[in-house]
């Protein structure tokens, strides 16, 4: 299977694209379709447009139909067209973002350590999660196919295992770290698995399990929740959502601990060099007012349920800043 691909695949106006809905709200209005009463800037005065990123996470028609809803709020928001564009890989959106070719995208926490550690400073976490129990954590499990016979993690030595992405935090940097301190595995992962390789985003391991390409693999859920459900967010349950995965064919071998919530984040400074800091202000008020009054679209874009959007800053990453910096010292010294 591929592993990184730095191309970006492209965007489509969000008014071409067709609006998936999340269920449970009766007569609420279509995404996307209340009229904005949120707070406001005039963008135009820094740069001519607002540019959303989304992370290669699932195929890009997917992405765009589950978060059009989101650009009428933007260009309101924000006094600009806004364009929307998918990656192929996390590293290939990161770049971007680094390039100053983006404004806007969810990371995980690792993807956002990533960047702070290549250029301190230059994006700031704006927003993040907080789960329906009040949690601002989310956890890496390991799925298999429930006819496998893997219940354990003690069934998985010398099984096939697949990781996310290199820059993703549930799906390659938390499980590298804690499942080698495991009493099952005590080691190196490479010594304990037949085989490891990555998937292609969380998706694509989730396929690549029922698919019979990897016995084992990683996946990011809220912890909370029904399992037939997918729990109330994450991965599993945007796949089966979208009718792309039913819980029964899958069972939770495996779980981290308690992973900091992912950041919305924002580069410091628009393309003019001026400070962002009144955008994202209007950020955590633009997503406060959709969370309230278009829940169908807050949903869509949070991949589930969530309490409320909260702020942070790069203090609420520090731990996972930490782990990928010693992860990173590692390889250079192993």
């Amino acid at each position: 299977m591929s592993i990184l691909k730095k191309a970006l695949v492209g965007f489509v106006a969000a008014a071409t694209v067709s609006v998936a809905f999340a269920a449970g709200h009766g007569n609420a209005p279509e995404a996307g379709t209340v009229k904005y009463t949120g707070p406001k800037m005039d963008l135009s005065k820094y740069q001519p447009e607002f540019r959303i990123g989304f992370l290669g996470d699932e195929a890009a028609q997917d992405v765009l139909t589950r978060n059009s809803c989101l650009k009428p709020y933007i260009e309101a928001a924000y006094g600009v067209p806004a364009k929307l564009f998918t990656f192929e890989d996390y590293a290939g959106n990161m770049q971007a973002m680094l390039g100053g070719n983006l404004d806007y995208t969810w990371y995980g926490s690792s993807g956002y350590a990533g960047m702070e550690l290549e250029k301190p400073g230059f994006v700031v976490p704006v927003l993040t999660r907080m789960q329906p129990t009040g949690d601002m954590g989310y956890y890496s499990v390991m799925i298999a196919r429930k006819d496998s016979g893997i219940k354990t993690l003690a069934d998985t030595k010398g099984k096939r295992l697949g990781f996310a992405d290199p820059n993703s935090t549930s799906g390659y940097l938390i499980p590298s770290i804690e499942l080698p301190a495991t009493p099952e595995v005590n080691g190196s992962l490479e010594n304990y698995f037949s085989s490891t390789e990555f998937s292609g985003g969380h998706s694509g391991v989730v396929l690549a399990v029922l698919n019979g390409d990897i016995d084992v693999g990683f996946n990011w859920v809220s912890g909370v929740g029904e399992w037939s459900e997918g729990y109330t967010s994450g991965n599993l349950r945007k796949m089966v959502d979208a009718g792309q995965l039913n819980m029964d064919d899958i069972v939770q071998v495996w779980s981290s601990a308690l992973i900091p919530n992912g950041p919305i984040a924002m580069p410091a400074k628009w393309a003019d060099g001026s400070s962002a800091a009144e955008g994202h202000k209007v950020m955590q008020g633009m997503k406060d007012w959709i969370h309230t009054n278009d829940p169908k679209c807050s949903e869509n874009v949070a991949n589930g349920v969530v309490k409320s959007w909260m702020p942070v800053d790069k203090s609420f990453y520090d731990s996972i800043i930490k782990a990928r910096k010693a992860k990173i010292e590692a390889k250079k010294s192993g």
